[in-house]
């Protein structure tokens, strides 16, 4: 009966410490006596007790959050940068065996990339030219990770903070340029309506009888509101035999 019992102990030991089920996104790396074997999984996994030691690695999407860092660009303005880093693990070996914990390892050199990267840009080129320090980020990252097995998916700047003082002279620096737009615009359209008129009054010129048709219309535009005032435009080319006659008359009263 002891023996028995004894025996059911051993089984049950030699179970617990022998089989391991893995998921679907997880790898296991066995170490035999000290000695890397390989990695296996997902599924049934089943070691020599004592002998066999696994770590279980992930394969899944990591999204780690950067601490904000204290920045000096180039322009020696100062700012408060975060960004978000998607990384997986794609050799499970090199993720045990070439570094110590690699979510440290990563956090850390997320930390001092960032501030190298946006210290070396201006300020203008961090709120404008994202895209272009995120791919730079995530290349230097990769680099780095890749003896590492880790594959450095995205990098993405979340949020800068501006001081106040550089806030109020942005602001500034927005509204003058909208003023500066807004003249620019205005005396363009002064320009266009000045050549228009222009163009109309050569046109006039050239057909005195546009300017008696033009009267028509004003005319016609005011009786369609309902006013009870009318207002008859006399073209002047009635008045011109007068003048002429006046202007004839004076020069004989002179001779």
């Amino acid at each position: 009966m002891f023996t028995a019992i004894a025996i059911l102990i051993l089984v049950i030991f030699f179970l617990s410490t022998a089989i391991r089920i893995l998921n679907e996104y997880e790898r296991g790396v066995i170490f035999r006596l000290g000695r890397v074997i390989r990695a296996k999984g997902p599924g049934l996994i089943i070691l020599i007790p004592v002998i066999d030691k696994i770590v279980k690695v992930s394969l899944r999407l990591v999204a780690m959050d950067v601490d904000p860092q204290d920045v000096i660009t180039r322009d020696n303005v100062s700012v408060k940068v975060n960004a978000v880093i998607y990384f997986r693990v794609i050799d499970p070996v090199k993720a045990v065996i070439e570094v110590e914990n690699y979510n440290y390892a990563m956090s850390q050199l997320a930390q001092t990339t960032l501030r190298s990267v946006c210290g070396q840009a201006e300020l203008d080129d961090l709120l404008s030219a994202r895209e272009k320090i995120n791919t730079e980020l995530q290349e230097i990252l990769d680099t780095h990770t890749d003896p590492w097995g880790i594959k450095v998916a995205t990098v993405e700047l979340k949020h800068i903070d501006l001081p106040s003082e550089m806030q109020r002279a942005m602001a500034k620096q927005a509204e003058a340029e909208r003023e500066r737009r807004a003249k620019v615009i205005n005396a363009e359209g002064e320009h266009q309506a000045a050549t228009k008129l222009a163009e109309a009054a050569e046109i006039i010129r050239s057909h005195p009888i546009a300017l008696q048709l033009r009267y028509l219309q004003t005319m016609r535009e005011m009786a369609a509101e309902n006013n009870t005032t009318t207002i008859f435009p006399l073209p002047l080319d009635l008045f011109k035999p007068f003048l002429a006659l006046a202007q004839r008359a004076d020069r004989e009263a002179k001779k």
